[in-house]
């Protein structure tokens, strides 16, 4: 049965790819992902509030005091659909320098799908250049300088809801949000379907850490204390904050240390 599947969405796939040119696929395709992948979770986790609201109130990681109200709600929907509009023209505009010039398109656009052996590579590799670069940058937005001029605007959610993942200033959503996803796929030069794969993921992931739910473990709960003390947990899977010392363990036992 499996195999019937995959099967029937090569065919699907390669008349996709015969049918329109690689930089329709790779703009139309981006697109849908960002909007299905990221909208439909965030939306998910927010209406949690209104249609549970006792499930949701019993698995918030931060009292309601904190929570932001709808009119904040409304407003992050607003500003993360002006971030999103950004990316979507920016990357407009690049497809069409590209299309016209002749250059070929940022990814692998072919009929054959690629082997899983490279899939899990690609993948893998983006996933930790992902990670180091966007701890780094992060860790920079947190200077004084770069927080006040710039990541000031994320951080007005102490309680951070789904939604608030792209809640950023139109710097940070370039150097923050965006290049760390697409900067190892792009010098890869992966195939479409792995980075649409990767993308998938990482909006997924975002949701969910910005949920304000313990739904998932530590995930979750990390970026929350994160939001609510600042000076630790700059990463999202913990081993960079472990690496340098920003964990929350660390930094009490180093602060315990000084006094």
């Amino acid at each position: 049965m499996a195999s019937i599947s995959l099967g029937a969405f090569q065919l699907y796939w390669a008349s996709i790819v015969r049918t329109y040119s690689p930089h329709q696929i790779e703009f139309f395709g981006s697109l849908a992902v960002q909007l299905l992948f990221f909208w439909v979770p965030a939306i998910a986790y927010t209406a949690l509030d209104y249609i549970l609201p006792s499930f949701s109130a019993r698995h918030k990681l931060q009292p309601a005091p904190k929570q932001p109200t709808w009119k904040e709600i409304k407003h992050c929907a607003y500003i993360v659909g002006r971030n999103q509009l950004m990316n979507t023209v920016f990357a407009l505009l690049m497809l069409a320098r590209s299309h016209y010039t002749g250059n070929p398109s940022s990814f692998q656009i072919t009929e054959t799908p690629p082997t899983l052996n490279i899939f899990l590579r690609d993948f893998l590799i983006s996933w930790i250049v992902r990670e180091i670069s966007f701890y780094y940058v992060h860790r920079l937005f947190h200077t004084p300088r770069f927080y006040k001029m710039i990541h000031k605007v994320h951080h007005e959610f102490i309680a951070p809801v789904a939604l608030a993942a792209q809640y950023a200033h139109p710097i940070e959503q370039v150097v923050a949000n965006t290049l760390p996803v697409v900067m190892a796929p792009i010098l890869l030069r992966t195939h479409i379907l792995t980075f649409w794969a990767f993308l998938s993921w990482q909006l997924i992931e975002t949701s969910t850490v910005h949920s304000g739910y313990d739904f998932f473990g530590a995930i979750a709960k990390g970026h929350d204390v994160h939001h609510e003390k600042f000076v630790v947990n700059y990463g999202a899977y913990g081993w960079m904050d472990w690496l340098h010392g920003t964990g929350p363990k660390q930094r009490a036992m180093s602060k315990n240390k000084r006094n």
